[in-house]
């Protein structure tokens, strides 16, 4: 198996002339934590969604596990099954209980029977110290427990890839800290992830690689400390000296 789990080449998306991504290409190796930052607006999200096919690329390639996923023959919810992703906004379904929504995904695709999925699901709201709040519903908990069980119900389907798209963004402060702490918790076990954040301090502590985009374009990418306390472009040191 291949070191590299995504090989993204010249990727573009455009929307009515507007280049939100703009042949940006880079790799993401297996169990690296790589963190897009960059100013809004400057394609960070486009991008992470092209990676999973909620936007379908104008032009470029995305290999995964050495295989396109463009040319067309590719099976996409096999594909999602690999790769999970966590939203701004939990994206949990209101009507199903917090079990329910970790145990819908593994018992659909026929990964898990509803016995086992339970038992996951199970495991899981025990590591995240909700266990008893299994049977609730979403509306019943908070914006940072909503998202710790968003997590939860992209690593029961077993993922190659986490994706997250700005996660805490839509978090109160004092609920972010929970949310990160998982997320610190997966990236020193390994997980890899992708991480589209404004949580600049968090990048640092925690990133393999940080990924800086501007205006569509990868500006710059490598370790956390060459491009946050040592960056070579102008546009860079002028986000950092706003941000840090």
């Amino acid at each position: 198996m291949s070191d590299i789990v995504f090989d993204i080449r010249d990727l573009v998306k455009d929307f009515d002339g507007l280049k939100a991504v703009n042949g940006a290409s880079t790799t993401i190796k297996r169990g690296e934590a790589v963190f897009i930052v960059g100013p809004s607006g400057s394609g960070k999200s486009t991008f992470l969604r092209c990676l999973i096919l909620l936007e379908t690329p104008d032009d470029g390639d995305i290999i995964f596990d050495g295989k396109s996923i463009l040319d067309g023959r590719i099976k996409l919810n096999k594909f999602r099954q690999k790769v999970g992703m966590v939203f701004q906004h939990f994206n949990l379904f209101p009507n199903l209980t917090i079990r329910e929504n970790i145990t819908l995904a593994p018992v659909k695709t026929r990964q898990m029977t509803l016995t086992q999925a339970r038992e996951k699901a199970d495991a899981l709201l025990k590591r995240i110290g909700l266990y008893e709040k299994r049977h609730a519903y979403p509306a019943q908990l908070s914006g940072g427990q909503k998202q710790r069980v968003a997590i939860v119900r992209a690593l029961a389907m077993n993922p190659e890839v986490l994706l997250f798209d700005e996660p805490t963004s839509a978090l109160d402060p004092e609920m972010v800290g929970e949310v990160l702490s998982l997320m610190k918790e997966l990236a020193s076990e390994g997980m890899t992830m992708v991480v589209v954040t404004h949580e600049i301090g968090f990048a640092a502590e925690v990133a393999d690689r940080l990924i800086f985009m501007d205006h569509g374009k990868i500006v710059a990418e490598g370790p956390v400390k060459a491009i946050m306390e040592n960056p070579d472009n102008e546009r860079i040191k002028e986000f950092f000296s706003k941000v840090l």
